[in-house]
Formats: C-alpha cells, structure tokens, sequence
C-alpha cells in the first residue's frame, strides 16, 4: 500500500511524496515489464507486404502523387475563388518582372524567365502541398545557374574579330544558345535528383542545413547578385566571371570602366531604386489599410519602357535594353545531355538549395496556417516542375519569399492563386511580350537590388547570435565567408563540412557536470551552478551531455576520473604503496632496532618509492578537495599478518552515471563503460547507470553489456532510486562487479 503525505508548510504550492519500492532494471524486468513475443518477419514476408497491391493502397499512392486530388472536389468555390483570383493577379503582375530580371542572372535572354516563371508554376499546382508558396525564378538559384552556364560558355568561346582588332566582338546568338543548352541539362539533372530524393523518402535531408548555414549562405548569395547588377545600373561593359573570387573580380573589372559609366542609365537605374524603396514603404506601413500592395515592380516596368519607346534611349543614349522577346511559346526539345559530366556536382548543390528554399517556406507558412506539408512530396513536386519543365526551355526554379508574402497577404487561400498568376505570366508570352522589348536592362538591375534588402537584413544575425551561441555564429560566418569568396558550389560545400564538424566538436566537448540533490526533493542539479544542490556522502554523480561512441568515449572516461576525483589507476598505486610501508613496519617492530633506526627505515623506504609517493599526494589532494579530509597513515588499520590495508583511501564507494542524456551508445562506447565498471570496482567503487531509456538499454543488451559481472542489477530508472540504494551500500553485499 502506498503512502502518500502532504506537505504545505515547506512549499509554496502542495508537495506529495510516494513512498515505493527502490527500483532497478532487474526488478522492472523480473516483476513490471515483460517483452511481448514477436515473430521477425522474413525478407520474403517484408517484400511481399511491400509489393502488395490494393485498392486502398493504390487510391493512397494516387492522392499522394497529387495532393490537388485531396482539395481540389472540396473546393469553396465561393468563399475561396474571388480571394485565390486577386492573389493570383497579384503575384503574376509581380513574377512577370522577377523572370525578365532573374533571366540576367542566370546568364539567358530574359524571355526563359518568362518560360521559367510559366511551366513549372502550372505543374507545382498539380503536384505540391504548400497552399501559399510561390514557386519559379529565385535569385540565389538563378545566380547559381549563371555561374555554371559562364564557366561552360564563357565570351572567349564566341569571339569574333570586329572592325577593331583590339577590341574583338562577341557572338551574342552562339553564346546564349550554349548558355541555354547548359541551364536546360543543368535543370533537367536538378529535376532527377529530386525526383530519385523524393521517391527515396529523402526529404530529410535538409534538416542538415541548418539555419544559421542558410541564412549566411543566401547573404553571400545575396551580395554576389548586387555586385552582378552594378554593371547593368551603370551601363558598364565587362566580363561576367564564375568560379572562386568572381565577386571581387568582378569589382575590380567594374572599377577599371568606371569611367565609361552611362549617365542616362545611372539616372533612371538610381530612379527606379527610389521608387521602388518608396513603394515598399508605403506597403509596409500600411500594410493594414491597403488590401492589396502597390504593384511597384510593373508600375515601374511600364513606365520605364514607355520612357524608353517614347525617347529612344537605346538608339540616342546607348542605354542597353531587353531587345528580342519571341511572342509564343517554344515546342518542346530533348535537352543535350553531352554537358551532363560537365554540370553534374553543380546540380547536386542547385538541387539541395532550391528544395531547402521552398520546404523552408512551405514550413513557415504551414505553421502560421496550420496545415501539413509533406517533405517528400515537395521534392517530387520541385522534381517534377523542373524536369517536365526543362523539355520546354526553362531554368531551375523554387518558392520565392518575396512572391509567397504577396501571395499570402493578398489572401491566395489555395494553389489555384499560383495558377492564375502562371496564367497572367502565359498572356505576356503569347500575345504583348514584345511590348516589353524596350525595357531597359538597368531598370531590371534595379528590381533585382531592392529585392535583396531582405536578404541583407540577415546581417542582423550576427550581433543575435553572438549574444546566443557562438558556434552558431561560427556557421553563420564560414558559410558567409567561404560562399562570397569561393563561389555558391564551394562555399556550399566548404559550409556543409564546417557544420559536421561542429557536431563533431560538440560530441567531443560536451558540458559535464557533476550533480546533487535539491533537500527534500528527488531533483539532482549542477552543483557549481545551484546552491541548494549538495553532494550525497560517498556518492558521485556524473552526467556527460552527450552520447558514448567511438570518437568521444575515451574523452569520457578521462573526464570522469577527473570530474569525480577518483583515479583507479592512482589508488591502486597509493594502496600497494601503504601495504609496502605497512609490512615494512611490521618487519621493523619485531625487531630490536632503536625508534630513530625505525624511522630513518621508514623515510628510506618512502625514498626508494618516490613516484608511487607522488601519486599518493595527489590521491590524498584530490580527496581534500572535495572536501572529505585525508586519509592519513595514523589512520590506516593493517592486518598484522598479511600487511593489507583494510581501509580504502577514496572517501567516494558509489558513482552514478547519469544516461539521461545519452540517446544512443555504441560497441566502443559500451565496451569503455564495462571496462570502467570493471576497473573502479577493483578500488570498491561501484559505478551504477541512471537514466537510461528503454531505447538504450536494448541496444546495450544487443552489445552484451550485461554479462559476467555487469548485470541489470546495476541499472536504475532514475537517478533518485539508484543514490537510494547507494545510500545503503555499507550494509548492502559487495559491489556486483567485483562479486
């Protein structure tokens, strides 16, 4: 029967306390738990359940593949119509401009933006299962597209001699054929690994990229475009360059023409910048007044061309401007996959990008609305969009943050939104996108830089996490560094390593702690940090915030020696040293030597054995320090006949090894565990686990950890009932490991 009492006068708020048996794994095992009988199922019954088909099962693979199955019968048409309209108005009026802009950065004619920001919209209606992400051109992808199609096409490649020899022309229509061929085939192996992640089950694979990786990783990303974009707000001609250092290359290049800067250009470049910062300021700040944003992006799009058309600007000022725009759509074609081994590492790293891109936004916006995204199915959607889309002339694409917030604010409730600004995008192509030839280059420049300001307040992060965790901020900056210096693919790769590597460091440095009991409580905290927690008499506990494998097992048992005071090593040595000294004193009372004879015998001996003196002194320091006295040589009972201390020098004669932490062990790691039990029981130490989880213990019953010695008799579910039972230890039977 259980004994249950009250407690009011100690605590603010009522305390019970149950009184139960003391409870280890052994007892649980023998009296509470018992492991249910299961039959393992042979590969023959997994494949054939895998493989077996159903009606179920077949409607479940279907709904999956097409998430728009699962809404689209269900529809509110109207409540939901009218909102999935004007959002989609909304976000096709803005995409139009983003896919002439984004187009420059991926080194094509700005017309396959418009492709881009089509095709794959369409399908990510059928496929997806965010309801207010945005899919099609993004910056930082686009970006990285660009650098792969210069550095397989770059001018030296479709140079023609000019009238001046010293200043050879380029071969514009070659060069951006081969550019394209080369996003196409980089697009189109961006789709299959995708595809392969996402029927694979991969889409975990982007919880390790984590935060502070991606945000440093998009600010470099952020500032390799702006300095991409000076050249077209100046009206400066130079060399577009790829590969390590190609930002500050392309700097240097952009200082040396400074002087052949088009002042009509800067004009309406800088122009269009103040505009478009005006407007989204008075977006923001009124935000709530405003039902729907000032489309800034086409307002200055068709201002600006008409400015253009009306001027002359390209024929009277040099101002460099859109040109050729193909009206209709291209007939599907087979991509080259001759380029495949020249980009195939390039789309591996495109790949990983643009889907932690969308399934980051697609998560925030699920969370906001709460519903579900499924990662998986958001990588065969990208996959789909991307290789479906590549047979009609497009680059990769993904969600874009500054569409997905004009999507959402303007109240796209479904996929359907996207669906009407691909619409919106499909007008454009078809019929009017040859009004838009005029446009100029500079004003797209400007579009792309005022897009970026949220980009570069990720540059806040830096005092954030300076003040949080360095090692976080460490990331932050490598990826940063590393991907503004070598380039997106390098500093993407540099990151990702970094990043191990500080998982690594932070198994080999976990935080230990030694703890004690908050009175009157079955709590046990740090006793360096909290003042009420104190140290039970003869018991340590010690707690590792990590797990025990091969890379940090020895740094393990090293800091328990250390945090616990108690060498086993350096006791052993101290114990044959007093069992020497004491059997030389019994040898010198019998005899008939004189008393200062005896003791010149006794320092004689203590000379002979220096070292071994030695570690008795720091046995002996240890113990003082943990506030127990030492154990001097008054106070060591020898047996007369045999000469053995009776009398251990460690006050400690129980530690408590707290597993709470720990979330997986593994053969090395057990085995140094055993050891160490095995060891520290030679000193009449007995070492005891607390807080293991029932995951753990199976593992360590896998390994065979219990065997010999070691049993579950030395395993408690809690910290609390293993000091219990240490507490007893003195009346109790001799440690099990030494039994």
């Amino acid at each position: 029967m259980e004994d249950v009492t009250r407690d009011e006068e100690s605590y603010s708020s009522p305390t019970y306390s149950v009184e139960r048996p003391v409870l280890n794994e052994q007892y649980i095992d023998s009296h509470l738990l018992h492991h249910k009988e299961r039959q393992p199922k042979t590969i023959t019954q997994r494949i054939t359940e895998h493989c077996r088909c159903s009606t179920e099962k077949a409607k479940s693979v279907v709904f999956s593949l097409l998430p728009i199955l699962t809404w689209l019968p269900s529809y509110p048409v109207k409540k939901y119509l009218f909102q999935d309209v004007l959002s989609g108005l909304s976000t096709g009026v803005v995409q139009l401009p983003q896919g002439l802009a984004y187009a420059m950065l991926a080194a094509v004619p700005p017309v396959y933006g418009l492709y881009s920001s089509f095709y794959p919209v369409l399908l990510y209606t059928f496929f997806g299962t965010s309801r207010h992400i945005s899919v099609g051109t993004f910056a930082v992808v686009s970006l990285m597209i660009g650098g792969v199609a210069v550095r397989e096409a770059p001018d030296s490649m479709f140079m023609l001699n000019g009238t001046n020899a010293s200043e050879p022309a380029v071969d514009e229509a070659a060069r951006d054929a081969r550019r394209v061929q080369v996003a196409v085939i980089l697009t189109t192996l961006v789709g299959i690994i995708q595809l392969l992640l996402g029927v694979l089950r991969f889409g975990f694979v982007a919880i390790y990229l984590t935060e502070p990786l991606v945000r440093g990783f998009t600010t470099a990303a952020a500032l390799h475009v702006f300095i991409s974009q000076i050249k077209y707000l100046l009206g400066v001609e130079t060399t577009r360059f790829s590969g390590p250092l190609s930002a500050l290359r392309s700097v240097v290049a952009v200082l040396q023409k400074i002087t052949t800067t088009n002042v009509a250009t800067v004009v309406l470049g800088f122009g269009c910048i103040i505009f478009l910062f005006g407007i989204k300021e008075i977006n923001e700040r009124f935000k709530k007044k405003i039902p729907i944003p000032i489309p800034g992006e086409i307002i200055v799009v068709i201002v600006s061309t008409g400015i253009s058309y009306g001027m002359g600007l390209h024929a009277n000022y040099k101002v460099d401007i859109v040109k050729d725009i193909p009206t209709g759509l291209l007939p599907p074609a087979i991509p080259d996959f001759s380029l495949l081994p020249n980009v195939l590492v390039d789309s591996i790293a495109i790949a990983i990008v643009s889907f932690s891109m969308g399934i980051s936004l697609a998560k925030i916006f699920a969370l906001k609305y709460s519903y579900k995204v499924d990662g998986n199915q958001e990588l065969i959607a990208l996959g789909v969009c991307n290789f479906a889309a590549s047979f009609f002339q497009t680059f990769t694409i993904t969600g874009s943050m500054s569409r997905s917030l004009i999507q959402e604010s303007t109240g796209g409730k479904t996929q359907i939104a996207g669906l009407i600004g691909s619409l919106v995008v499909l007008l454009v192509v078809a019929a009017i996108g040859f009004l838009f030839e005029p446009l100029p280059k500079t004003v797209l420049a400007a579009i792309i830089m005022v897009n970026l300001l949220g980009m570069f307040k990720q540059f806040r992060d830096i005092p954030a996490l300076w003040s949080t965790t360095r090692i976080e901020l460490a990331i932050w900056l490598v990826s940063f560094i590393a991907s503004f210096l070598l380039g997106l693919d390098y500093g993407l790769l540099v990151a990702i390593a970094f990043a191990i590597l500080t998982v690594i460091y932070r198994t080999q440095s976990p935080k230990t702690l030694i703890l004690g009991q908050i009175p009157n409580t079955g709590m046990y905290c740090d006793v360096n940090e909290y003042e009420e927690a104190t140290e039970c008499a003869g018991i340590k506990i010690f707690q590792s915030n990590s797990s025990i494998y091969f890379a940090n097992s020895d740094q393990y048992v090293n800091t328990l020696k250390v945090k616990t005071g108690v060498d086993p090593a350096q006791l052993l040595a101290a114990q044959k040293l007093q069992k020497k000294k004491a059997k030389k004193m019994n040898e010198e009372k019998k005899t008939n030597k004189s008393p200062s004879e005896k003791r010149n015998a006794v320092i004689k001996l203590d000379m002979e054995d220096h070292v071994t003196q030695e570690l008795v002194e720091a046995s002996q320091r240890d113990t003082d320090v943990q506030g127990n006295g030492q154990v001097t040589e008054s106070e060591v009972v020898i047996d007369n006949e045999e000469g053995h201390c009776l009398v251990p020098l460690s006050h400690i004669h129980s530690i408590i090894l707290d597993f709470t932490p720990v979330n997986f062990i593994d053969s090395v790691g057990a085995k140094a565990i055993k050891a160490v039990i095995k060891e520290y029981a030679a000193i009449d130490v007995c070492i005891f686990l607390a807080g293991c989880s029932r995951t753990l213990l199976d593992e360590l019953r896998a390994l065979q950890f219990f065997g010999g010695p070691v049993t579950p008799d030395l395993v408690f579910p809690t910290v609390h009932d293993a000091v219990l039972h240490c507490q007893h230890r003195k009346t109790s039977p001799p440690c099990p490991a030494v039994q």
